[in-house]
C-alpha cells in the first residue's frame, strides 16, 4: 500500500489476482489524494482490457476512481480527458503505449508525474518474446519520463521459476521483487487419454468444413474410416449439455469439429451449443462465443486455439479437451485453469490422441508412438508439478531496432549515446555488445531508417519517416507468417513456419514427404519436390516446440513397465506396441540404432537442441532430418558417429559457418534492418540451443 516496492502475485487463472492487486493500489489512491494519482495497468490483450475495465469499473464506482480504457475502439475524446488530467486507472496495451510515446513525447512528463503504479497483467504471456522485450523497454522509458522509480506489480500464472518472472519485472533487481505464490488450488484433476489410429492420408478423402446441402452427400460416410469422426462423436456424447473449452491443434481443425457438432446439434433437433474462436474471425463471431459461455443460461463449448488461454471472463469450465498432443505443459495448465472452479468441482481433462497404423517401413517416431507418448509424459509432469520456464535469454535485437526509432521519435532526436545508456546499458538489451550496437547504428543508416546531422544528432531518415508514422510501427511482433508449398508451380497449400529451414532438408504435409529445393523469403514460397522415403511421420517439423524435460519423461514412460493408470484400453494398447519396440532396440542404453534400412540417432533432447543438432550434422556433412523424437540420418553408424564427433569439436560461437545454410533468419519484424552478426546471434538465442548439441555429441564420443 505504501507504492515502495515491486511484487509479483502468481497464482491460477480466475484465483483473484486482480482484486488482490488493485485493493491495496486503489486503498493507496483513497489516502493520497493529494495531488491525485494515477495507475497504468498493461494488458496482452485489448479484449482483456474491455473485459477488466467492466469489472474495474464496478469496483471503482464508489470510490470515484474514474477507469479509462485506451484502445482502438475507445472515442479520442475519453483519452484527451485522460491526457488532460491523468489519474485513476489507465488500461492499455503494449502497442499503444509505444503510440503514446512516438505521438505524444513531449507530454509525457505530465502523464507520468503522478504515476503510482505499473501492473502487467498475465505477465507469463510476455516473457519471451519479441512483445516482451518491448514491454520492458517502454516500462523503463516511463520511469525516465517520470523521473524516478515506479513500483511494478506482476499478475501471473505460477511459473516454474519465478526468479525468471522477476528478473523479467525489475531486470537486474530481482532481491527487491516480493512474490506471492499461491501453489495449492486444492483441486483435483481428473484425466482420460483415448487412443485412435489414423489410417494413411492416402486412404481418406480430406474432411471438408463445408456443410453438406444434399442428402446422402455427408462426408461422414465418405470418410468413416478417419477417428476425427469418432472423436466427434464422443465429445457430442460427453460433454453436451455443459460449458467446455475444446482445443484441437490447428484453425482448420477448430472449423472442422465446430461444423461437425454443430450437425450433430442439427441432426438431433436441439439447440447448438458449439461455437467456434480463433484469431481469424471476426470479432462479433470471437464474443458471440465468449457471451454463449458467460451468459450461464445454457450449454456452451467452445472449439478454440490459444486465444481463449488468457485470462478472459468466460465463467466456469467444466472440461478442458485437447485434440492432439498439447503445445507444452505450461499451455495444458493454463487451459486447465479454466477447469473445476466452482467449490467441490474436479478440474476434468480429456485428450485424444490419433496415431498411425503400423507397418513396413513405419518411422521410428511412429513406431514409438511420439504423439500419445509425449501426452502422457506433459500430463505425468503436469500432475507433478513441472511445467517449462519461458525462454528469457532471446537477444531480440529486432525489438531494439524498433525501440531505437521510437526513442528518436519521441524525443525530436537523440545521439548514439543516449540510444545506448536508456536502451542498453541501463535498459532491456543489456545482452548486445557495444561492438554490435555501432553495427547496427550503421545498419539502420544503410537502410534510410536513421540520419545523423552535423551535431551528431540522430535523426528519421527518409525510410524511418515513413516507417514510424504508420500504424503498424507501434507492435514490435508479427506472428509467424505462412509460407505457400510449390511443386511443379502447383501450389499445395500454406504452412506457417517457425523453425529453421535450409535447402534439401525434408517436410511433411499432407500426409507426404516433401524435400525443400529452395525458399523464397519475399514471396513466402518453399519450393519443394516429392522425396522418397517410408511411410511419414505424424511429426511435420513445424509445429510447437518440446522442452528437454518432456523428452526426458517421454523415455521415462517407455521404460516404465506398468500400465498408464489414465488412459483408455486403446491408448494403453498403443503404449504397448512403443514399450516393446523401445525395450527390442535398447532404446534405455542406446542413442543410435539402425531399424528399418535407417539409422536413427535419439538424443531425448527437445527441439531448440535439437534443431541445432540437425544444422550442425548438416554442417559437419551429414544429410539428416529431425523427426520430433529422432532425428532420421542418411547415412550407417559409423559415419553417423564419426560426424557428431566432429560436432563435438565445433564452437559454439561460429555462427557465420554453422548458420550459413539457414534461409529463413528473418524471423522477427526488423531482422531485415539487422547487420548479419547480430542478426545471427539473435536467431540463434530465439531459435536453437546450439551449446546443449554440442555437449551431447560430445559426451556420445567420450562414452565410446
Amino acid at each position: 500500500m505504501a507504492a515502495d516496492q515491486d511484487v509479483i502475485i502468481a497464482a491460477a487463472t480466475a484465483a483473484g489476482k486482480t482484486e488482490a492487486a488493485f485493493l491495496p493500489i486503489l486503498t493507496h489512491l483513497l489516502n493520497s489524494n493529494d495531488p491525485p494519482g494515477s495507475v497504468l495497468y498493461i494488458s496482452p490483450l485489448k479484449a482483456l482490457i474491455n473485459d477488466q475495465w467492466d469489472r474495474l469499473g464496478r469496483l471503482c464506482e464508489q470510490l470515484e476512481i474514474p477507469v479509462v480504457a485506451w484502445h482502438g475502439d475507445i472515442s479520442s475524446s475519453k483519452k484527451h480527458r485522460f491526457l488532460k488530467s491523468p489519474e485513476g486507472v489507465l488500461l492499455i496495451t503494449p502497442e499503444s503505449l509505444e503510440a503514446l510515446f512516438v505521438n505524444r513525447g513531449s507530454s509525457l512528463a505530465g502523464v507520468f508525474q503522478n504515476l503510482r503504479y505499473i501492473v502487467v497483467d498475465e505477465l507469463h504471456a510476455f516473457i519471451g518474446s519479441e512483445r516482451g522485450k518491448q514491454l520492458q523497454s517502454l516500462m523503463h522509458r516511463v520511469e525516465l519520463v517520470a523521473g524516478r522509480r515506479v513500483p511494478r506489480v506482476g499478475l501471473s500464472a505460477t511459473l516454474g521459476d519465478m526468479t525468471l518472472a522477476s528478473e523479467f519485472l525489475r531486470s537486474g533487481g530481482v532481491d527487491g521483487v516480493t512474490v506471492i505464490e499461491s501453489k495449492n488450488s486444492n483441486q483435483t484433476l481428473q484425466v482420460q487419454i483415448r487412443g485412435y489410429i489414423q489410417p494413411p492420408m492416402n486412404e481418406l478423402k480430406k474432411p471438408s468444413v463445408q456443410p453438406s446441402n444434399q442428402e446422402g452427400d455427408d462426408d461422414e460416410t465418405e470418410n468413416k474410416a478417419s477417428p476425427d469422426f469418432a472423436i466427434a462423436d464422443h465429445i457430442y456424447k460427453v460433454l453436451r449439455g455443459s460449458n467446455n473449452l475444446i482445443f484441437p491443434n490447428s484453425r482448420q481443425q477448430v472449423e472442422w469439429y465446430a461444423d461437425q457438432l454443430r450437425r450433430r446439434c442439427e441432426k438431433d433437433a436441439v439447440p447448438n451449443e458449439f461455437w467456434p474462436h480463433h484469431g481469424n474471425l471476426s470479432k462479433d463471431l470471437r464474443e458471440q462465443a465468449e457471451h454463449a459461455l458467460k451468459a450461464g443460461n445454457q450449454a456452451a463449448s467452445a472449439i478454440c486455439t490459444t486465444t481463449l488461454e488468457l485470462g478472459i471472463d468466460i465463467g466456469s469450465i467444466k472440461t478442458v479437451v485437447q485434440i492432439g498432443a498439447p503445445p507444452s505443459v505450461a499451455s495444458l495448465r493454463q487451459r486447465l485453469g479454466r477447469s473445476g472452479r466452482r467449490p467441490g468441482e474436479n478440474a476434468i481433462l480429456r485428450v485424444y490422441c490419433k496415431e498411425s497404423p503400423l507397418k513396413d517401413g513405419s518411422s521410428l517416431s511412429d513406431q514409438l508412438r511420439q504423439g500419445l507418448v509425449q501426452t502422457i509424459a506433459m500430463v505425468r509432469l503436469l500432475i507433478g508439478g513441472w511445467f517449462e520456464p519461458p525462454r528469457a535469454q532471446g537477444i531480440h535485437a529486432s525489438t531494439l531496432v524498433q525501440q531505437c526509432l521510437s526513442i528518436i521519435a519521441q524525443c525530436g532526436g537523440a545521439s548514439a549515446a543516449d540510444l545506448w545508456k536508456s536502451l542498453i546499458a541501463e535498459g532491456a538489451f543489456q545482452n548486445v555488445e557495444k561492438s554490435d550496437f555501432v553495427k547496427l547504428l550503421k545498419s539502420l543508416g544503410e537502410h534510410e531508417l536513421i540520419v545523423q546531422d552535423s551535431s551528431g544528432l540522430l535523426l528519421p531518415g527518409t525510410v524511418g519517416e515513413r516507417l514510424i508514422n504508420h500504424y503498424e510501427f507501434y507492435s514490435a511482433f508479427t506472428s509467424d507468417e505462412e509460407f505457400r508449398l510449390v511443386c511443379d508451380g502447383k501450389v499445395l497449400g500454406s504452412v506457417p513456419v517457425s523453425r529453421p529451414l535450409t535447402k534439401d532438408q525434408r517436410i511433411i504435409f499432407g500426409g507426404r514427404r516433401w524435400q525443400v529445393r529452395d525458399v523464397d523469403l519475399q514471396a513466402k514460397v518453399i519450393i519443394v519436390s516429392a522425396a522418397r522415403g517410408g511411410a511419414p511421420p505424424q511429426f511435420d517439423g513445424l509445429g510447437a516446440m518440446v522442452h528437454d524435460n518432456v523428452r526426458k519423461e517421454m523415455r521415462a514412460v517407455l521404460a516404465d513397465p506398468a500400465p498408464c493408470p489414465f488412459i483408455d484400453r486403446d491408448a494403453q494398447a498403443l503404449l504397448d506396441e512403443a514399450r516393446k519396440t523401445f525395450n527390442a532396440l535398447g532404446l534405455d542404453e542406446r542413442y543410435v540404432i539402425e531399424s528399418g534400412g535407417k539409422c536413427y540417432l535419439i538424443s531425448w533432447l527437445g527441439d531448440y537442441a535439437n534443431d541445432a543438432l540437425r544444422l550442425l550434422l548438416n554442417h559437419v556433412g551429414l544429410s539428416c532430418d529431425n523427426a520430433g523424437l529422432a532425428i532420421e540420418v542418411d547415412a550407417d553408424i559409423h559415419r553417423t558417429l564419426t560426424a557428431l564427433k566432429n560436432v563435438g569439436d565445433l564452437d559454439a560461437s561460429d555462427l557465420d559457418s554453422i548458420l550459413a545454410d539457414v534461409e529463413n533468419m528473418l524471423r522477427e519484424k526488423w531482422d531485415w534492418a539487422l547487420p548479419e552478426s547480430l542478426l545471427m546471434k539473435s536467431f540463434a538465442s530465439i531459435s536453437l540451443d546450439i551449446s546443449t548439441a554440442i555437449n551431447f555429441a560430445q559426451s556420445l564420443t567420450l562414452a565410446k
